[in-house]
């Protein structure tokens, strides 16, 4: 598609974008895709508001072009507000009340891990447009799996950080600091885990806990044991943290981290001059492509909120493909769906265009080479472009 006939094709629904699948009433002939995320209670909200942007734009540009065999296309949005009981009373309302045909999960993994047995019991196929947790697509894969995700794997992220970080160092020491959740800790393990990989041993592994805002400790042992680049693995505020940290010590080794900086209280917490200076994983920026640019225009002039537009754009592309797959079966059917789903053959995002994105056992519609680094510049998310990426091979990039 052309540059000019995604913009004409934006602009057609510009005007009905924000109100797709919001408030208006359902009918019965309506296919109706639910959306379970936080919203507005954890550091995590923005992800949320964001891929129900993304997904509310394509439901309104698929009804622009007629629809899902014929039919309206609704977003049924929930929001969990961060509580994994919450989350399961609203997957209950979605599937039995609002009898929706496909799910959109949330963007805290464990509130997603709380009703995967729910959509998975009802056959209803859904997609993980932000979660990241490695069980959510596994947990169910040696069955008729009905998880999907369109968004970066933790073990993914880090196997682009470590090949940096391997790229990166002058004196082949690398440390790691994580926080003590399950997340974290997570993470930590899949660094050593990758890091050997590349024959490196971290020569300092700390940890913190959630709530801290001073690890000027555990800095000041990473420092000493001679680390010059520094993987951390947190959510935004506390890498925030860690940034503070490393400048009350004025230790500056090159940092990297996950996606989690995306979120606005990274950069509002650390500062637009110490945000620079981490590096952390995307899948697309909103100037990445022209059809990236385009979308994100629409968005934000449309009225949408969208602070972390990376999630809407993996929304966008999760609906995108359920509808691919309805088309291609012929049907809403749950069965048929999950099938059309592990035989797609192609669907068009603005992330990429999907050829076979999954197959049984296989349901990640990305993987590490569809990532990209970037940081804060200036407000924005920008790609990073450095002699240390541009020397990033294929190889190096080991799971």
């Amino acid at each position: 598609m052309s540059h000019r006939s995604f913009l004409k094709q934006l602009a057609a629904v510009m005007a009905t974008a924000v109100f797709a699948g919001a408030g208006a009433a359902a009918h019965a002939d309506d296919i109706k895709i639910g959306f379970n995320s936080d919203m507005s209670a954890t550091g995590s909200a923005d992800f949320g508001i964001s891929a129900l942007a993304g997904a509310r734009q394509a439901a309104a540009e698929l009804n622009a072009a007629g629809g899902i065999l014929g039919r309206k296309v609704v977003i049924v949005e929930r929001d969990d507000v961060g509580s994994p009981p919450k989350s399961i009373q609203n997957t209950n309302e979605l599937v039995d009340n609002e009898k929706v045909s496909a799910m959109l999960g949330g963007v805290n993994s464990g509130n997603m891990l709380a009703w995967l047995h729910i959509v998975q019991q009802k056959k209803i196929p859904s997609i993980s447009p932000v979660a990241t947790a490695t069980d959510i697509t596994e947990r169910y894969a040696k069955t008729q799996n009905y998880i999907f995700r369109v968004s970066m794997r933790d073990r993914d992220q880090i196997a682009l950080l470590a090949a940096y970080a391997a790229r990166a160092t002058k004196n082949h020491k690398v440390a790691i600091i994580a926080d003590t959740t399950g997340y974290g800790q997570q993470g930590a393990k899949d660094a050593l885990e990758i890091l050997a990989m590349h024959d490196i041993k971290p020569v300092a592994v700390e940890k913190f806990g959630p709530k801290d805002t001073d690890m000027t400790s555990q800095l000041n042992k990473i420092r000493s044991a001679g680390a010059d680049t520094l993987i951390v693995y947190a959510l935004a505020d506390s890498n925030a943290h860690v940034m503070r940290s490393l400048e009350k010590i004025n230790y500056f080794p090159v940092a990297l981290a996950s996606w989690a900086n995306l979120s606005s209280p990274f950069l509002r917490i650390a500062g637009p001059e110490l945000a620079s200076k981490m590096i952390f994983t995307a899948s697309i920026t909103e100037d990445s492509s022209p059809q990236s640019r385009a979308l994100y225009d629409t968005l934000t002039k449309g009225g949408a909120r969208v602070p972390t537009y990376v999630m809407a754009a993996q929304a966008y592309d999760s609906v995108k493909l359920i509808a691919a797959a309805m088309e291609q079966a012929k049907s809403t059917d749950g069965d048929k769906v999950q099938a059309a789903l592990d035989d797609l053959q192609q669907a068009k995002g603005v992330i990429k265009t999907y050829e076979k994105p999954f197959a049984p056992g296989r349901h990640e519609a990305l993987s590490v080479k569809d990532f990209r680094l970037v940081r804060w510049v200036d407000g924005k998310v920008v790609s990073v472009d450095d002699e240390v990426t541009k020397a990033i091979t294929p190889a190096d990039l080991k799971l």
